[in-house]
């Protein structure tokens, strides 16, 4: 618990840091980082939680439903992100009560989404083992770090004051380490059964796949041919893959 939560900690801090030292970060320079986030976390996704909840719950329909519901909460919090989360920066400067209550918003919504990628990574003993919980440690990792430079990116046309940006790249860095302590908690509170922990995830999981599919429809947006964007969809891909053979 504590590796994951100082993992997830500094991922998100360091990327958001590397945003506010970069006064000009440009989308292109995040775009194949997330390409290759969003084919590894959607590979693990494909390979290992889902087959792993299919196989765990005795009602399959029900976990069909957590996925879905997951999946669409996600397009949800999207409306108050504007992308963020998959390294949207397309925010303009507004009237000042306008952009304080975008940035509040906006805020409410990542921290959200990342509270539930730490909850995920809190039971081992569910859905996955430890040697494959790295794994989807390193594919959430990989999404944050350019979620949080994209989210600095734009927090900086909400607010001119630095330590203003400063405390909310705290409070979202804190959001998915957060996450993880709840998630432990639940099981020793009764609050979830184990049942019920096992629909969590697959709700987590609707999450994952709306944000690594995003990613890839939104990387090539008049559908053009891109080999580049290709090779390193295969790298994040096969990298997903042969991480869990081997584990």
């Amino acid at each position: 618990m504590i590796v994951n939560s100082i993992v997830l900690f500094f991922s998100a801090l360091l990327g958001g840091l590397y945003a506010l030292r970069v006064s000009k970060t440009r989308e292109s320079q995040v775009k194949s980082v997330l390409v290759f986030a969003g084919s590894f976390l959607f590979s693990i996704t494909v390979v290992h939680i889902l087959p792993e909840l299919f196989e765990t719950h005795k009602n399959q329909f029900h976990i069909g439903l957590f996925i879905l519901a997951g999946f669409f909460f996600q397009q949800v919090l999207e409306y108050f992100t504007s992308g963020v989360e998959h390294g949207h920066m397309h925010v303009h400067k507004h009237g000042n009560e306008h952009s304080a209550w975008s940035g509040v918003s906006l805020m409410t919504a990542l921290c959200i989404h990342a509270f539930l990628e730490g909850t995920i990574l809190a039971h081992p003993g569910v859905i996955h083992d430890g040697h494959s919980q790295g794994t989807l440690l390193t594919g959430v990792v990989l999404h944050k770090i350019p979620a949080a430079l994209a989210l600095m990116t734009v927090l900086s046309c909400h607010y001119e004051n630095r330590r203003t940006q400063l405390v909310l790249l705290l409070i979202f860095a804190l959001a998915s380490p957060l996450g993880v302590v709840a998630g432990h908690g639940i099981g020793p509170l009764g609050l979830f059964s184990e049942d019920g922990m096992v629909m969590l995830f697959a709700f987590v999981a609707g999450n994952f796949l709306h944000i690594s599919t995003t990613i890839f429809i939104e990387s090539s947006p008049e559908h053009h041919w891109n080999s580049k964007k290709l090779i390193i969809s295969l790298l994040g891909a096969g990298l997903a893959v042969v991480s869990e053979m081997f584990y």
